[in-house]
């Protein structure tokens, strides 16, 4: 989802202000009524905001030889110093919503989306965005409450009070949303330059009207606990973003030429004359060929060393033609099931490289290749980068379907190993059906639609920059259905 939306609206009065909205335990204001009560929709006990015991994430359950380690985040500032641990990076310019289910506030679902830069857009954004943390997982999954986080850092000569006033619109709005949903919002965090607010506290004591700074020494219970289980920050969001965005626009020339090239070659043999199964084969060969090689070549520890190292082993066509080969969906489907064991770690070095390949014209080409990158980071455990990787490959192209089938999963905390199961199934079928195959002998072993010898289209007789719209629907109305 992103906050392009151009609906205007005057700001209307906030059914929660804060100087009605009582806060939490520890500025020794009354609790929130609701929150001794119940869920109207769950009929579960909701939780309370001055304790906030949680799984620490997931992730460090995991790492703990299945033990579940509680986390009491007792006020603003423990969510605020959280957060990172939380989402495995620091979310720049981001809004953050992060689901709380039972009496407890045991954290589940938690959604990552820019800010958008137009506050006209705000009001429908905070609906769809509360809708779909809700309601996007099924009732089954449905949180009780809702933390929600708005981080930005202050422009050049701005201050982070301001930053702070300026979103207290969009908190508003999107405690508005979730309110209406049935769902409150128990607490609303402001983070900007180094410090954080609170917009539902009205207690100087605790939430400082000036901001009171984030714990950046690692003391913070938090810290304690992902050290103690080898969690560790992986730098910002921008970080994460660097190893899968576009390449400098130096070397735009050369790769354009080359996704022209590959195109004037490729787009007619799978559109015209029918030769897709060829080109399917041709591609995956040239992945695994690539894999291979990269294989063999380990990349440097540090991220961006590692990164340019790939690069050079990737060339400008073959980089062309996997890209173009990966646009239709049955060749993007065989190369997920490169997912685990030893296929997983070369994969995610190669479908990242094709990734940065992704430049101008052929920039809406990425999604595929960002989709295979945060499946096979999914697939092994490592959902931030996930998420990272799908949200670019939404915004590649907003429209591709498998990427946000696995981004929602994804975030709602759903178990990749069905669909894991459901890849290794269909190569097990595949290759047990090209072993029972007879073999052909004589005439007719020429690959289909290859009769037709007459000069294909070069790049100057076509329009470059044409995508090869090779994805497929099922019947039920063009939603993609991974197995």
């Amino acid at each position: 989802m992103t906050g392009h939306i151009d609906s205007a609206s005057p700001f209307p009065s906030d059914p929660f202000h804060p100087s009605d909205s009582p806060t939490h335990g520890l500025s020794g204001l009354p609790r929130e009524p609701r929150a001794r009560g119940r869920s109207q929709a769950s009929g579960r006990p909701l939780p309370s905001r001055d304790a906030l015991p949680t799984d620490s994430a997931g992730a460090l359950a995991e790492e703990t030889a299945g033990t579940e380690p509680q986390v009491v985040l007792r006020s603003p500032a423990d969510l605020a110093d959280a957060l990172p641990y939380l989402l495995g990076f620091h979310p720049d310019d981001s809004v953050v919503l992060i689901g709380l289910h039972g009496s407890r506030g045991r954290f589940g679902a938690r959604l990552r989306v820019d800010i958008p830069a137009d506050p006209a857009g705000w009001p429908p954004f905070a609906t769809g965005l509360a809708d779909n943390l809700v309601n996007g997982a099924g009732p089954a999954r449905r949180p009780d409450a809702v933390a929600l986080f708005l981080c930005q850092d202050p422009a050049p000569g701005k201050s982070p009070t301001g930053v702070m006033e300026r979103l207290r619109p969009l908190a508003q709005y999107l405690r508005r949303a979730c309110g209406a949903l049935d769902v409150p919002v128990i607490e609303a965090v402001c983070v900007a330059g180094g410090h954080w607010w609170s917009y539902t506290c009205v207690s100087a004591a605790c939430c400082p009207p000036g901001g009171a700074p984030l714990n950046c020494d690692g003391t913070s219970v938090m810290a304690a606990t992902a050290a103690y289980a080898g969690i560790q920050v992986r730098g910002s969001l921008r970080d994460l973003q660097s190893r899968l965005i576009p390449l400098s626009a130096e070397l735009l020339p050369a790769q354009q030429g080359a996704f022209d090239d590959a195109s004037a070659e490729l787009v007619p043999r799978m559109l015209v004359h029918g030769d897709t199964h060829t080109v399917q084969e041709e591609t995956l060969a040239l992945a695994s060929a690539a894999m291979d090689r990269l294989r063999a070549a380990p990349a440097p520890d540090e991220a961006g060393a590692g990164d340019r190292h790939d690069d050079a082993l990737l060339g400008d066509d073959e980089a062309a033609t996997i890209i173009l080969g990966l646009q239709d969906r049955d060749t993007r489907d065989r190369a997920a099931e490169w997912m685990e064991g030893d296929e997983a770690p070369p994969a995610l070095r190669l479908w990242r490289a094709l990734s940065r390949r992704c430049l101008g014209a052929y920039a809406g080409h990425a999604a595929a290749p960002l989709t295979l990158a945060g499946w096979v980071a999914w697939a092994t455990g490592d959902e931030p980068a996930a998420r990272v990787a799908f949200g670019l490959a939404l915004e590649a192209d907003s429209e591709y379907t498998f990427a946000r089938l696995l981004h929602q999963a994804c975030n709602h905390g759903l178990d990749p190993e069905p669909l894991r199961s459901c890849l290794r199934e269909e190569r097990v079928n595949r290759t047990a059906k090209a072993v029972r195959r007879p073999r052909s002998t004589g005439a007719g072993t020429a690959p289909k639609g290859r009769r037709d010898r007459s000069p294909r289209p070069t790049a100057s007789t076509r329009p470059g920059g044409v995508r090869p719209r090779t994805r497929r629907s099922d019947r039920t109305g063009g939603e993609e259905t991974p197995c």
